[in-house]
């Protein structure tokens, strides 16, 4: 996890978001709507964006990355710079949505950014600025 090891006996029906935040005190993965439709939840699963709450625990096979992980990734500067925070409770799964995102894409298009990001609901409705965040990453 996070570039360590970690080995949790976590009971059958557990799902990885709240293992990570009761159990790993990795509180920077939120759970919202705790039924996948926000985001809010998002970790990486070996790259691959993945939802927390609807992910049971004791499936999970794989190096998990979330956004304590993330915490020197430039997107998270790019966010600040772009003021894409607002209230700050979606932040982590967008910010470990769009790492995903660049990593497979360095320099995505628009259309490419609302395509990939549109699991993760923000409430504030930020999105211009999330997207300036990922079209700037590197700057």
């Amino acid at each position: 996890m996070n570039g360590g090891g970690h080995v949790v006996d976590a009971p059958v029906g557990t799902s990885l978001a709240t293992l990570l935040r009761e159990r790993l005190g990795l509180t920077g993965t939120k759970i919202a709507c705790n039924e996948g439709h926000c985001g809010a939840c998002t970790v990486q699963i070996d790259g691959a964006p993945t939802l927390s709450c609807i992910t049971l625990a004791h499936s999970v096979r794989g190096e998990v990355t979330t956004i304590e992980g993330l915490r020197d990734h430039p997107l998270v500067e790019a966010f600040v710079r772009a003021d894409a925070v607002q209230c700050g409770f979606c932040t982590p799964g967008q910010v470990v949505s769009a790492a995903a995102l660049v990593a497979a894409n360095p320099d995505p298009t628009i259309d490419e950014i609302r395509h990939q990001m549109a699991g993760n609901i923000c409430r504030c409705g930020t999105y211009p600025r999330i997207e300036e965040a990922i079209l700037h990453w590197r700057d």
